[in-house]
């Protein structure tokens, strides 16, 4: 497990100090990819490198596996981070080094012999799928290659966890895919805990268990992937998962529920905004509720997609109905695991 506890970091500043990190508080289990998320600026970086103190927080405690590194001196953390590698959003990889020989590097660092340095490197590389490009230097091999050398390197030592700071954001979106999806063989192959930093809820769609966002160097949310998109709570989680899922209406939707708003009869008909994943998305809930309640619905927007195999989606639905019935309706749904958000009045859907 990592345990994070009251992280404070503030640097010296030209206009005195920055609080980096205000009192940050997170858990993460063995074995699961856990997201990190926040705009440019939110602390993110900064708290990857608390995990594994290449900056030491400057109030709080860190432990990884039990260990708290924050009481340990500088040769009893040089050993402890052999636990945790690191993967980075430029590579940092050596030019005069070949693909091999990078990611030999923290082996002969760490003493072994150039047997047991080779019997560790080819596995490696064969996992990566670079056992062709061992010999090439990093100015001959692309930039998902590179990356790929950087996660063979990382994993050199045998880490129980590894750190991943905004490893695939100088990569095209096929790369990122091929990149995320070695990262996720490597955590059901090895039990790896992996840890993601990033800007983009693509990444964290695509690889996460849980994420938490932060902003302003506080977390704000946290939980599993699916619910934080099914149920964002915070402004900045709405802002991000709109990059995916948008949480507004198209000026073209809100067009058409003014028009079927009939403003005579008010109570015969509502916007509806519903999101759904896991089981009841593949549940006839729509013409269950229009039979058992006597009600209309018209699909006005809507979007359906799938976190890691899971569908999940949201549905913009015009009501009709007496309004006693449509209130049953929408308890209904949300006894059966659909969360429901009652529009009266579409300004709260155009801000």
């Amino acid at each position: 497990m990592i345990e994070l506890k009251g992280i404070f970091q503030t640097y010296k500043g030209p206009a005195g100090p920055v609080e980096a990190l205000k009192g940050v508080d997170l858990q993460i289990q063995p074995g699961e990819v856990f997201g990190i998320i926040g705009r440019s600026g939110a602390g993110k970086s900064s708290l990857v490198r608390v995990i594994n103190l290449l900056n030491r927080p400057t109030a709080g405690l860190v432990a990884v596996g039990g260990r708290e590194l924050t009481t340990l001196d500088d040769d009893a953390l040089r050993v402890a981070r052999r636990d945790i590698g690191m993967v980075f959003q430029h590579f940092n990889l050596l030019s005069s080094r070949t693909v091999y020989d990078n990611v030999a590097l923290p082996l002969e660092i760490a003493g072994l012999s150039a047997q047991e340095i080779k019997s560790r490197v080819q596995p490696l590389l064969e996992l990566v799928g670079l056992t062709a490009l061992a010999g090439r230097y990093p100015a001959q091999i692309s930039g998902g290659q590179k990356q790929r050398v950087g996660i063979a390197r990382a994993l050199a030592n045998r880490p129980k966890v590894l750190l991943s700071d905004e490893a695939t954001s100088a990569l095209d979106p096929e790369t990122t895919r091929s990149i995320l999806g070695l990262l996720r063989q490597i955590n059901k192959e090895f039990g790896l805990t992996i840890v993601l930093i990033t800007h983009q809820m693509q990444v964290i769609k695509q690889v996460a268990d849980r994420v938490a966002v932060i902003d302003a160097g506080r977390i704000v949310e946290s939980g599993p992937v699916i619910e934080v998109f099914t149920r964002p709570q915070h402004e900045t989680t709405r802002s991000l998962i709109a990059e995916i899922v948008p949480q507004e209406l198209p000026d073209s939707v809100l067009a058409r529920i003014r028009t079927l708003m009939n403003a005579e009869h008010p109570e015969e008909g509502q916007l509806l905004r519903l999101a759904f994943a896991g089981d009841e998305s593949d549940r006839p809930l729509l013409s269950d509720v229009i039979r058992r309640f006597g009600i209309d619905l018209s699909i006005v927007h809507g979007q359906v997609d799938e976190i890691q195999g899971k569908p999940f989606g949201t549905l913009a639905v015009f009501a009709r109905g007496a309004r006693e019935q449509l209130n049953a309706a929408v308890a209904h749904l949300r006894g059966a695991g659909v969360h429901v958000d009652q529009v009266n009045n579409l300004a709260t859907v155009e801000a």
